[in-house]
């Protein structure tokens, strides 16, 4: 293949094309591809993070499970009436 390119003198002159840059511009991924690809791949974590979430709101429950029995057990129980009735009994 060959291209032909004008001089300034008028003359045309045939020279050969560039192969290697043809290649290159072949080998480019068109724009929507990339904007495919970004989109799968966003899409393929959403589940990750779903996954991620639930394993938090497990271990929140489980931790507030802890919370619960060591506030309703008797010596913090008593210790945390002492504290509200001397609020409730204090003078302004």
């Amino acid at each position: 293949m060959s291209i032909i390119k004008a001089r300034p003198a008028g003359k045309t002159v045939r020279q050969p094309l560039d192969v290697n840059s043809r290649k290159a511009s072949a080998r480019r991924r068109p724009a929507w591809w990339d904007r495919r690809m970004r989109a799968c791949r966003a899409a393929a974590e959403a589940g990750m993070s779903t996954a991620e979430y639930a394993v938090g709101t497990i271990a929140a429950c489980g931790f507030a499970a802890v919370l619960y029995k060591i506030v309703t057990s008797g010596p913090v129980r008593s210790a945390l009436t002492a504290v509200i009735e001397k609020a409730l009994h204090a003078s302004f």
